[in-house]
């Protein structure tokens, strides 16, 4: 209502006080938002009339003094008794809006309840009253002890929530501004909001509160509230720098910052610097703190776009605000005085360089936030010119922080690109300026942590285009050149505690297998330099001992090779102790890395030789417990190795309780310390050219305490049990990590000088050559320590007899049995090649072991620990003499392989009476587990020593396994009885069903004796034993320690050779499943390689026959004769190779470039093959087709039916209506197809060819890649070469009608060309020449360019054959004459050579004439496997893990080569050239322009009835809308950021259509740009357009925020909604931002929603015409009822 109408009000209303009354509202209601904005006008009407003394003044309302203190005082009233009470309500929902939408009514009524309250305020115009309802709001900015974020916005007692708060003390802040003290208190509560509030008030609390606060106040009060605020946000961010919740600090303060920037940089404050300092309203220059700088740095590389966004503003405008003052920033007073670093700098005199600079910067910054590789990469160059302009400032101090060009790299490395991401890196490696050690001193800790977080993507190593597998990837070899340049640059007391840190990084987080092996290679070519102390080798040891845990094995033990060589080469040898490097070198194992006799061990060995003596003394301990230090002057490794001897065996007395085994890892330790000093004491006696001799004194004097202490094991019952525990450990490491010689033709031969136990062994060389000396050197050590442990090896054995024989009683001692065992089996094995021993041990040793182990199984069980510990030793005892008599040490005549062979009555023993006689008790036994005092008194937990109960018992099962698989070897020969057989089986699949998945092995290995003696009596109990065995297989699949193992057994047991000759006639069910099963392994095998690789090297071995005439023929014929009906798995394995992803590719390809390094790796002989190379299955089954004899009629019937199998597989593909790519699975699927077929050819007999040629030709109509397309032309032209009679049937297919041949004739010309090879065999030549020229011809005037360039390339050589006689005798009138022909062929051929005239045809002829196919290759001489498997595909664009080398047939299989089938290819010119770019087939490609100029072309069909619409021209669009029935939403389009024409008429046409209320332009000059009304379509003529400009922006977006208005933006933030769950208020401002920038960041804290449209494709953003039309039409459609929008 207006002013007039109050007026009339008051005239017509003698009484206000009943209007007033009227218009208030009872306590416990809840009015309309109508009402509520009715009293506010009446209040804010009636405060606004004169005062006078009387009321009586005729036409003139005016109000009586004591009726304005009435009126006051209820106005005061309205206050506490209405609006208060009615925000609390709000805050609590109460009466939630009576029907209206919750969040549409609870915003209007809190809005005007507002306004009523800030009348009133205005109205009273006393600060008192308002003090008093701003303490009464504030303690709902104060969040309550015990309360969480997410309860707030809520209710308290007497406490409005938050966002009505914030309402409330927006409009009362302006009567505030004389209170300093209230408005203090204020601003730190809203600033502690900021901190603690969700994210969607912050910009509510920023916008609402500080801006209200700071526009009430002039400028002296603006000055100290924007130095309050700075101040505590740059102490927040600081404290808060080191946490978790950095990043929500850095982007809530970015927030207020940019909210404050028109403050912070406002143009008023350039005035201000005239005028003297002292005055006390000088605004704070945010650019003089260092941490608004940290924030803004931080800024620009969160993970938050819009606090990227904002950052980057709020650098723009200090640059902008630097330039407007032209002065030097800081002074030189400030830069002097201050210590703090200072990051951004300001030069007048240099501003043109400073502006380009800091112009770069933010467009570097701003392209980054796409993700696109192609439109980041044009503006890489300018990071050059960022760096070169750092780097060449060199006037005093440098004008550009480092830090600056960090967020550049930071930005890339965190980007969703992995494209933009190695972009990143590579620049970053390549970068010179850090040869400069003030940039890499600079640069260090980003390379500490950016940089060392995105090392970690393993994705960045793969290969770049043209390097071939094997090769170093090429951030591999940056990586190192950048470390070592980075290294060297540092100053050099920088370098130790950088590497330090680095080194720590590395075992301070997980690193996949890739990553850290190049990270440590780089690490192992720094430049020698004493750097690590022992702090980095204790930091390599967290590396080694928990980051490479789960690693593929071949790839850790690289990585450990490199991390070795860099410890040897940067380790500070005067910091570091023996200890320290021992300790360090305990965990690189022999089995991955460290193994004795390779380069990496003898390269320890030299440095351990060189630096003997530099080390810092170790503290030791003397006898008494006191630590002493060792002399100073000189340690060496012989003294270390002495006194570690002397503490290893220094143990406390024995106790009455038996202890644990200790842990190995002292022995491991002192193990290499022993080996490694006497391998130096070798070499340095080798490299002095002494003799070897004194090798066997100084291991003796090494070994001489534990040689004592094994030789008195036997006869000294008081030596303490851990000291014998710990020397049979540290004998065992020993002998395992010495090579043993367990054959007598042993290099060195032992003859012992008395037959008395402790013999003196004399040395006796076997020969006294060059190279028997040199091995002599090599194994000076084994011998020495074969000599010193068998002067104790009796005493050792009787001690290990004694033990096992009854004493071991307790559990822990089951671990203690199992040390013994392996000890016993070492020193068994070693010397089973002396008469003497051996003898001993077969007739003395083992037979009274194994008598007591039956007696102790074969007694009744006693449910003790004692008596079960007892069982599951014997049970151990007796597995580990099976597993060495299956060696082959015992002789068959000795009482120890009579007691073996009695073995299986203990097992298959008649059962007791009351069971049936064939149960087989004795299989799976289990032991009876004792009862412990907790389960006696009722309590069910365990005691220490039954925790590793499981353990013992699922040994103890396996070693019954292990047993009766020795007995069925050994035992009777013949089939068991069918009803033990069949038990046995039964007792078998129970036995996986208990035993853990790891110790399965025996149970399997016995699984394959029975199966086939059961087959054809009981196939379901086969069934089920295979079917259990391959789930237990597949659920091993993520363990590869235990998959591989129980892979092969399981391969070797279902697949045994008995089974695979079953036919589904006599086993349907069993060959079924064997079937189905062979499908599932070749499907595990596309994710898991080397699976397929067992089953197809298994069945190869079983089949692979026997050379021709040898006395196993017969029976090798009928095991082969079962590869007939497994046709399947022999076509599987010639086309296999599974498409691997990326990162298991990478693997793959890594680990063959860590093979190719050879011995320079350790790892490559510490570390078997484990042959799963995914080209196995292919190089196998071809050498198994290699050895294959024609004359065999088993083996003719299996290559003609494979030919005929593969036939079948490259028709299906070429009939499969699915298109096929070059390098795509079916490609390689057919060329792989016709590799085998080609390789086959030689072995086939003639008339099978002959039925096969058919479909030979048909292939050669089908369209083919290249590769493909040469292999079967190579086989035509074989083909025709080897039965010369087929050649008419080439002739017919040049008759096969053009439509189907098409370009695919192109093939048939190709074989033509090499008619040279086939006229030799050809009985007619002179009719073959001439048909061949007829056909030839009629090619040569064909429509399709390839076509005819085939045609003349095939007229050409087909010519130079018989064309000059023919001519010859064309000229002489003979018979033969061509008659007319001779001058069209001329004609053609010199058709041809005149194309070097015409361009690209030109090029062509060229290039066809030079192709490999065409030229060097000749398809008789280099027929070999390497041509077709190798060069083949490496000249035809094949990708390179299609490539087959020669080597892999002879490293990986036999291969049998012949005459017909060399292995190499006898002449080298055909590797030798490079693959040619001829393309096959015209793909008719169009030109890149051509495609993209066809655009579309909107027409304007306005433009034809213009006439008709001039009439309603002269009304307002509101008015023309209204005349034809048009309803308008109360959608509001601001549009002011957008500055291109056409997207602002698209705009204006989409809002018209779905009825917006308004567009907001920038300016309306817009209408009349003809690019406007171009996409317009005259919709300018029924919408309401308002013009905003820029500048006034954020006052229309609050005003309108005050109408109540919902202010959304279309923007990604981290708390976007999405549009398909977001629910427009009915008043939403919808604001658009720039098409480069978006909204301005400014402006984005003063949206109340952000909504973000979901995106599934890689580019970032959609137009900006686009996404508005989205969202107008989701609030179109969400409001379609109310808005009568029809349908188009």
């Amino acid at each position: 209502m207006s002013s007039i109408l109050i007026n009339a009000l008051l005239s017509s209303c003698h009484d206000p006080d009943t209007f007033f009354n009227t218009l208030c509202w009872p306590t416990d209601s809840w009015p309309d938002t109508e009402r509520v904005e009715a009293l506010t006008t009446f209040i804010d009407g009636i405060g606004k009339l004169p005062q006078s003394d009387t009321s009586d003044d005729g036409d003139k309302v005016a109000f009586s003094i004591a009726k304005r203190d009435i009126f006051l005082r209820k106005v005061e009233s309205i206050i506490w008794t209405q609006c208060l009470p009615l925000l609390l309500k709000v805050s609590n929902g109460d009466g939630a809006c009576k029907g209206k939408r919750v969040p549409d009514g609870r915003a209007e009524i809190t809005i005007a309840v507002c306004r009523l309250l800030s009348v009133c305020i205005n109205t009273l115009c006393d600060t008192a009253v308002s003090g008093r309802v701003a303490r009464a709001v504030l303690p709902s900015f104060q969040l309550p002890d015990g309360e969480t974020e997410e309860e707030l916005p809520g209710q308290g007692e007497g406490r409005l929530g938050i966002d009505v708060a914030i309402e409330a003390m927006s409009v009362i802040l302006p009567a505030l501004s004389s209170n300093e003290e209230l408005t203090t208190s204020i601003l730190s509560s809203a600033l502690s909001c900021i901190k603690t509030l969700p994210d969607a008030l912050v910009s509510k609390i920023t916008v609402r509160l500080i801006f209200t606060l700071l526009n009430c106040y002039s400028e002296d009060g603006i000055a100290s509230k924007l130095r309050f605020i700075l101040e505590d946000l740059c102490s927040w961010h600081k404290s808060d720098s080191s946490n978790t919740d950095s990043p929500v600090v850095t982007e809530r303060a970015l927030l207020c910052l940019t909210t404050l920037s028109d403050y912070l940089f406002s143009p008023a404050k350039v005035q201000q610097h005239t005028l003297p300092q002292s005055l006390s309203y000088t605004r704070p220059d945010p650019r003089r703190s260092l941490q608004f700088w940290r924030i803004l740095q931080d800024g620009l590389t969160h993970k938050d776009n819009v606090s990227r966004k904002r950052a980057l503003y709020l650098l723009k405008r200090c640059v902008a605000l630097s330039e407007d003052e032209a002065v030097e920033f800081p002074s030189s007073s400030v830069s002097s005085e201050d210590n703090e670093e200072i990051i951004f700098r300001w030069a007048p005199d240099r501003c043109k360089l400073l502006r380009e600079f800091w112009e770069d910067y933010a467009l570097v910054m701003e392209t980054l936030e796409e993700n696109q590789i192609h439109v980041v990469r044009p503006v890489l160059n300018r990071i050059h010119t960022l760096i070169q302009t750092a780097a060449n400032d060199s006037q005093g101090v440098s004008l550009f922080h480092p830090s600056w060009l960090l967020g550049v790299y930071q930005r890339m490395f965190h980007s969703e690109n992995k494209s933009v991401m190695r972009e990143g890196v590579d620049h970053l490696l390549e970068l010179q300026v850090l040869r400069r050690p003030a940039f890499a001193l600079a640069f260090s800790q980003f390379i500490l942590g950016p940089f060392m977080d995105v090392m970690s993507e393993s994705s960045l190593f793969h290969r770049t285009a043209g390097q071939s597998v094997g090769e170093c990837p090429e951030l591999g070899v940056k990586l190192q050149v950048f470390m070592v340049t980075f290294f060297s640059s540092l100053p050099q007391e920088n370098r130790g505690p950088v590497l330090l840190q680095l080194v720590q990084r590395l075992g301070s987080q997980h690193w996949c297998a890739v990553p850290i092996l190049f990270l440590s290679r780089a690490l192992s070519h720094l430049p020698p330099c004493p750097l690590l102390g022992p702090d980095g080798l204790q930091a390599l040891r967290e590396v080694l001992r928990c980051t490479m845990i789960t690693h593929q094995v071949l790839l850790r033990g690289a990585a450990q090779c490199f991390l070795l060589n860099s410890a040897l080469s940067l380790t500070d040898v005067t910091l570091v102790t023996l200890d320290d490097v021992f300790s360090l070198l305990v965990h690189f194992r022999a089995d991955e890395s460290l193994r004795r006799g390779t380069p990496l061990w003898n390269q320890l060995c030299d440095w351990l030789a060189d630096s003997e003596g530099s080390f810092r003394p170790c503290v030791r301990e003397s006898a008494d417990g006191t630590s002493t230090s060792t002399s100073p002057e000189r340690e060496t490794v012989r003294g270390y190795v002495q006194h570690q001897m002397e503490l290893f065996l220094r143990v406390p007395a024995s106790t009455d309780q038996t202890d644990s085994v200790p842990d190995p890892g002292e022995a491991e330790l002192l193990a290499k310390a022993i080996l490694l000093c006497v391998d130096i004491e070798g070499r340095t006696q080798r490299s002095g050219g002494e003799q070897t001799t004194g090798v066997s004194g100084g291991m003796d004097s090494l070994l001489r305490p534990l040689l004592d202490t094994l030789s008195r094991l036997h006869t000294n019952v008081y030596l303490p049990l851990r000291k014998t525990d710990k020397s049979l450990q540290l004998l065992l490491r020993l002998l395992q990590l010495t090579p043993a010689r367990h054959t007598p033709a042993a290099l060195l031969q032992l003859t012992p000088a008395r037959h008395t136990p402790a013999a003196v062994l004399q040395l006796t060389p076997a020969r006294h050559t060059p190279a028997a000396v040199e091995k002599e050197q090599e194994d000076s050590v084994t011998v020495s320590m074969e000599t010193l442990v068998l002067g104790v090896v009796e005493p050792i054995q009787e001690f290990i007899l004694r033990r096992l024989s009854g004493e071991l009683q307790e559990l822990c001692d089951v671990e203690r049995a199992e040390l013994y065992l392996s000890v016993l089996k070492e020193v068994v094995l070693m010397y089973s090649v002396l008469e003497w021993n051996h003898s001993k041990v077969q007739e003395a040793y083992f037979p009274r072991l194994l008598r007591y182990v039956l007696r102790t199984l074969e007694a009744d069980q006693i449910p003790s620990v004692a008596g079960q510990v007892s069982r599951a030793v014997a049970m151990a005892s007796l597995a580990m003499t099976c597993e060495v008599a299956a060696l082959g040490v015992f002789n068959l005549q000795s009482e120890t392989t009579i007691l073996l062979v009695h073995l299986s009555s203990y097992f298959y023993s008649p059962a007791p009476p009351p069971a049936p006689p064939l149960s087989l008790v004795n299989f799976n036994q289990t032991l009876l587990k004792p009862p412990t005092a907790a389960q006696s008194t009722g309590v069910s937990e365990q005691g220490p020593l039954l925790k590793d109960w499981g353990r013992m018992a699922a040994h103890f099962i396996r070693d019954q396994w292990t047993c009766l698989g020795y007995g069925r070897r050994i035992g009777p020969p013949g089939p068991l009885e069918l009803p033990r057989a069949s038990g046995s089986l039964q007792a078998a699949i129970g036995a996986l069903s208990l035993l853990p998945s790891g110790l399965v092995l025996p149970v399997l290995d016995f699984m394959a004796s029975m199966l086939p003696q059961v087959a054809l009596s009981e196939e379901a109990l086969c069934v089920e034993a295979v079917t259990v065995s391959w789930k237990l297989v597949l659920g091993l699949s993520s363990n590869p320690h235990d998959f591989w193992p129980t892979l092969q057994g399981f391969v070797t047991m279902a697949f045994h050779h008995s089974l695979l000759e079953l036919t589904e006639e006599q086993a349907p069910g069993l060959t079924v499943t064997l079937q189905q099963i062979a499908v599932e392994l070749m499907e595990l095998s596309q994710a898991k390689t080397g699976v397929f690789n067992v089953l197809i090297q298994h069945c190869c071995h079983t089949w692979l026959p026997s050379d021709p005439g040898s006395e196993g023929e017969s029976q090798s014929d009928a095991m082969f004769s079962s590869a007939l009906l497994h046709l399947d798995i022999l076509a599987e394995a010639c086309v296999y190779g599974p498409v691997f992803r990326r990162d298991q590719r990478l693997i793959q390809e890594v680990q063959v470039y860590v093979e190719r390094l050879g011995e320079e790796c350790a790892a490559n002989t510490a570390v078997p093959s484990d042959n799963r190379d995914d080209q196995f299955p292919r190089v196998c089954v071809v050498a198994f087709l290699s050895r294959l004899q024609p004359s065999n009629q088993l083996h003719e019937r299996l290559m003609e039916e494979l030919v005929l199998c593969l036939l079948k597989k490259d028709e299906a593909i070429s009939k499969s209506k699915q298109r096929y790519y070059s390098n795509s699975l079916q490609h390689r699927v057919k060329n792989r197809v016709w590799q085998t077929l080609l390789m086959l050819l030689p072995k086939l007999r003639g008339e099978f060819v002959g039925t096969v040629l058919g479909r030979v030709f048909e292939a050669g109509f089908v369209s083919n890649q290249a590769s493909v397309k040469y292999l079967i032309e190579w086989k035509m032209v074989l083909i025709l070469v080897q039965y010369p009679e087929h050649i008419d049937r080439l002739w017919a297919c040049f008759s096969v009608d053009q439509e189907k041949t098409k370009t695919s004739v192109c093939t048939f010309l190709s074989v033509l060309v090499h008619l040279n090879i086939i006229m030799p065999q050809l009985k007619e030549k002179a009719v073959q020449w001439r048909k061949a020229l007829d056909v030839i011809l009629q090619w040569c005037f064909s429509h399709n360019f390839s076509v005819r360039l085939y045609a003349l390339l095939a007229l050409k050589r087909v010519w130079g054959l018989e064309g000059a006689r023919a001519e010859a005798e064309e000229g002489a009138g003979g018979a033969d004459g061509l008659g007319g022909l001779t001058t069209v062929v001329k004609a053609c051929l010199h058709q041809a050579e005149a194309m070097q005239s015409t361009g690209n045809a030109n090029k062509n002829w060229s290039r066809i004439q030079d192709h490999f196919f065409f030229g060097v290759f000749h398809p008789v001489r280099d027929y070999s496997v390497e041509t077709i498997f190798y060069t083949f595909p490496s000249l035809s664009e094949v990708f390179e893990d299609e490539w087959i080398p020669p080597w892999k047939f002879e490293k990986l299989v036999d291969f049998s080569q012949s005459a017909s089938l060399p292995l190499r290819n006898p002449v080298p010119d055909l590797s030798q050239i490079q693959p040619g770019d001829w393309i096959q087939q015209d793909k008719g490609d169009q030109d890149g322009e051509e495609r993209w100029a066809e655009v579309q072309k909107k027409m304007t069909p306005w433009r034809l009835g213009i006439q008709e619409q001039e009439p309603e021209l002269g009304l307002v669009p509101q008015q023309r809308a209204a005349r034809l029935g048009k309803l308008h939403s109360a959608l509001l389009v601001v549009a002011s950021l957008i500055d291109k024409p056409t997207n602002l008429g698209g705009l204006c046409r989409t809002c018209e259509i779905f009825g917006a209320s308004a567009l907001v332009l920038d300016s309306l000059r817009h209408v009349s740009d003809k690019h406007f009304q171009a996409l317009s379509v005259s919709s300018e003529l029924w919408l309401p357009l308002l013009e905003v400009k820029p500048v006034e922006l954020a006052d229309f977006l609050q005003l309108k925020k005050r109408e109540g208005y919902c202010i959304v933006g279309v923007e990604q933030t981290a708390n976007s909604q999405s549009l398909k769950d977001y629910k427009f208020p009915e008043k939403t401002l919808l604001l658009l931002g720039n098409e480069r920038e978006g909204i301005p960041a400014n402006l984005l804290q003063l949206l109340d929603v952000c909504v973000e449209i979901p995106q599934q494709g890689v580019i970032r953003s959609l137009n900006v015409h686009v996404s508005a039309a989205l969202l107008v039409w989701e609030y179109t459609r969400q409001y379609l009822p109310s808005t009568g929008v029809k349908s188009d």
